[in-house]
């Protein structure tokens, strides 16, 4: 065991072990762009061809990914590709795939599992196998162990197996996969150990917990605690409503409380891949241990609650303007799930769309980061980005604001308008042509 361990640490500490990332999308591309940084050889494994073809084009699909950065990423060594063969060559592989929840609001592990079992064919001693996203607690050890040992491979002596949450912000200028901590546990101590020293190469600060049980719910944790404020101040927003009272309006005064408060920012509904999904991998996973997370529940019910009470005030802004929704032209202006990137995962923006077009309201959209609706699992629409001139401003009915992208020109959008419904707190000044949401 020493002897293969130590080869490993070996090649992770020269820079001469090969990086193998599988899935390359939000979480899986800055990881390997950063690996091929430092100085490894790095290979992005995917099951979307045309990402690979992309990628090995020189181009980049993420928005705030250059295609220089690629580019440098190739000149050190990085490559894609859809042949996952390429397995049996590499040293280190760190499983970033989707897990979303399925139609009953249950964890979706099957690209976990998927991808495992597609990678056990190729697997030998002095590999270490990392995975990332985001599960519920004890699935690294219930579901990719006994696939790994499958092999006959003994983890913690002939391969090594640890998780090491993601923590991926898209488009923050504040952090990067570099300077975010890395909470890293491993099956065994020996895990542990290869563990840090595959991250401690391209990450500033590795955190190692005891455990990879630990470290999915360290994960869990981070993503609730904002779902569960989030819900909170959703809540209070629906309080403030009823009392005419702002609460963007609030929360800044609140805010400039020096301790014991942290200021969250209502919205439409809940985005992105974290926190719309984690508590459900939560509550999901406490049932088998005969706990009722009702406090983790009712803050999803809250927040899953929003684009239908979001909705409702469009509906009022649009009664009090002599009009029904039924046939009427709706705008929604921003459909990433949060400001200034092209991220659409779990996007609330395209919730309220299919909303709106149930409701019989006529849907179009205006995103300067999404230039085309892009394929999602659940929804679907044949759009385009509408150019935000005076002249298309005018010709919709109600503008919906649903996420507030700096590219906007708000002063144009609130002069040419008939009705705003501003979901995001962008307006603080009192417009007759603006209803709060």
């Amino acid at each position: 065991m020493e002897n293969i361990k130590n080869q490993l640490l070996a090649k992770l500490a020269d820079k001469q072990a090969i990086i193998g990332v599988v899935g390359l999308g939000y979480v899986g591309l800055p990881l390997a762009l950063r690996y091929a940084q430092v100085g490894f050889s790095v290979i992005g494994i995917d099951i979307d061809k045309h990402k690979v073809d992309t990628l090995n084009a020189g181009k980049s699909y993420i928005e705030y990914f250059s295609s220089e950065k690629i580019q440098q990423a190739q000149a050190q060594g990085f490559r894609a590709t859809t042949d996952f063969s390429v397995v049996a060559t590499i040293d280190a592989l760190i499983i970033c795939v989707p897990t979303p929840l399925n139609k009953h609001r249950e964890p979706d592990i099957s690209f976990v599992t998927n991808t495992t079992d597609t990678l056990v064919p190729y697997l030998r001693k002095g590999q270490v196998i990392s995975l990332e996203s985001t599960t519920y607690p004890g699935t690294t050890e219930e579901e990719l162990l006994p696939r790994v040992q499958s092999t006959g491979l003994l983890v913690g002596h002939d391969i090594f197996l640890i998780y090491s949450p993601e923590r991926e912000d898209p488009g923050n200028p504040n952090f990067e996969t570099r300077t975010i901590p890395k909470v890293c546990g491993g099956q065994t101590a020996e895990c542990l150990e290869i563990g840090i020293a595959l991250y401690s190469s391209a990450i500033d600060r590795v955190v190692p917990v005891s455990s990879t049980k630990v470290a999915e719910m360290t994960k869990l944790l981070e993503n609730i605690h904002r779902a569960v404020n989030i819900g909170l101040v959703n809540e209070m927003k629906i309080v403030a409503d009823k009392m005419d009272i702002d609460i963007h309006e609030v929360i800044s005064a609140a805010a400039t409380k020096p301790f014991g408060f942290t200021p969250y920012y209502p919205g439409p509904g809940l985005g992105g891949h974290c926190i719309p999904i984690d508590p459900f991998y939560l509550t999901w996973k406490a049932r088998e241990y005969g706990i009722n997370t009702r406090f983790i529940e009712l803050a999803g019910e809250i927040n899953t609650s929003m684009p239908q009470w979001v909705i409702g005030k469009v509906i009022e802004g649009m009664n009090n303007q002599g009009k029904a929704l039924k046939n009427s032209k709706v705008l929604v202006l921003g459909i990433a799930y949060k400001p200034n990137i092209d991220d659409m995962r779990e996007s609330p923006s395209a919730e309220l769309m299919e909303i709106l077009q149930e409701k019989g309201a006529i849907v179009a959209y205006s995103d300067p980061h999404v230039p085309k609706f892009p394929a999602m699992r659940r929804y679907h629409f044949d759009l385009t980005s509408v150019e935000l001139t005076p002249e298309n401003i005018q010709s919709y009915d109600c503008l919906l604001l649903a996420t507030q992208h700096k590219a906007f020109d708000y002063d144009l959008i609130q002069k040419h308008a008939k009705l705003i419904v501003d979901s995001r707190g962008v307006y603080k000044q009192k417009f007759s042509n603006i209803t709060k949401a």
